[in-house]
């Protein structure tokens, strides 16, 4: 590994490092963050330029536009982080390589949404509800809902395409990449098994939070952290002693993502989240938090969750009971000791990894950041 190259890479020219490194590692990943997003944007305006103007569907392309470049970049970030602990360096196409992983998730999102009925995306309209505004507003025949949730999903297909295209075309050698396929297709595989282990499970029959977590893990986990992480490092050539602590560090990190993720779907400020306090709730999804309420609640406590969960609608009364429930459960506390034990573990991995220090700690931060957001 070369060290100095990918301590380089983590090295702005401005500002200097603090003693901790937390300003040099801020100001590596807003950069990092910013040409993600920069190649995004140039790309999806790329394609709908010569795939969606000329059929006539500008709405679509617009749409695809404002909503592919609109995220934190997480995964992306796991990618390209992935790319440096190979010790190659800054790499443009590697960061055009790590930026496809925004399309994949655009892809999920508004998927999600449409399986969901979520009518609110990053603060804005999801893609299904501004589809069917449009349907409206034309005067179209049909059912507007309909037209919105088919149009969303085939808006999804175009970023499930265009994802693996803006890896294929972004310049990294073809044994690069034929180190990364496997990986890729795993990472997509398992997050529709994941959606589908998700819509299986009955609203009615609150699951155990093993399998939750199993869930959850596949679904969100492994997709956010654990295999972003892996492409990157198998792209740059990594071996299957860092590949297999890397993984072992993102399973830890991406269950500590995906229980953060569930206690902001109860409990998270809509001004932070763009989404409802308490949407989780009002969908009645089987959360990790939900699943360790119902396991920890007092009977009677209990017995009130499951009811409410076998309503057929739940009122802002209702999440105000079950937010209760969680908190006197201690299903809330026992949701921040369980991220708490996961980001420890990945610290102790990070110190015996052999990794140069500027990576590990960067690994060390995304970990934080991860799993101590309010959004």
């Amino acid at each position: 590994m070369d060290a100095e190259r990918v301590a380089i890479a983590l090295r702005p020219s401005e500002p200097e490092t603090t003693g901790d490194g937390s300003v040099r590692f801020a100001d590596w990943l807003a950069r990092t963050q910013s040409s993600v997003r920069d190649h995004v944007d140039e790309f999806v305006r790329a394609r709908c330029a010569e795939e969606l103007d000329p059929a006539g569907f500008s709405l679509p392309g617009r749409l695809m536009i404002d909503f592919a470049s609109g995220g934190k970049c997480v995964r992306s970030v796991f990618v390209y982080l992935g790319w440096l602990c190979g010790g190659a360096g800054e790499s443009e196409a590697a960061l055009r390589a790590a930026a496809g992983a925004e399309l994949l998730h655009a892809f999920a999102l508004v998927q999600d949404d449409v399986m969901d009925e979520s009518t609110v995306r990053r603060g804005q309209q999801s893609a299904h509800v501004r589809l069917a505004a449009w349907h409206r507003e034309q005067g179209l025949s049909g059912s507007s809902a309909r037209f919105g949730e088919s149009a969303a999903i085939l808006v999804a297909d175009l970023f499930l395409v265009w994802a693996e295209r803006m890896v294929r075309e972004s310049g990294l050698p073809a044994a690069a990449l034929d180190r990364a396929w496997p990986r890729y297709d795993a990472m997509r595989s398992e997050l529709a098994v994941g959606q589908l282990a998700d819509l299986t499970n009955d609203a009615n029959r609150l699951p155990s939070v093993g399998a939750v977590m199993d869930i959850a893990r596949r679904k969100s986990g492994n997709y956010t952290v654990r295999r972003p992480l892996e492409l990157g490092a198998a792209m740059a050539g990594c071996d299957e002693t860092a590949l297999r602590v890397l993984g072992e560090y993102g399973d830890a990190i991406g269950e500590a993502f995906q229980l953060r993720d569930d206690l902001l779907g109860v409990f998270g400020d809509p001004a932070a989240t763009g989404k409802p306090t308490g949407d989780d709730i009002r969908e009645r999804k089987a959360t990790t938090v939900i699943a360790l309420a119902d396991q920890l609640a007092e009977p009677s406590d209990r017995a009130r969750l499951r009811d409410l969960w076998r309503a057929e609608f739940i009122d802002e009364q209702g999440v105000a009971l079950a937010q209760a429930v969680i908190i006197d459960s201690g299903a809330r506390r026992r949701a921040e000791q369980m991220i708490g034990e996961r980001v420890e573990h990945a610290r102790r991995l990070l110190e015996v990894t052999g990794l140069e220090p500027s990576v590990a700690d960067a690994l060390y931060r995304m970990s934080l950041l991860c799993t101590h957001r309010s959004h």
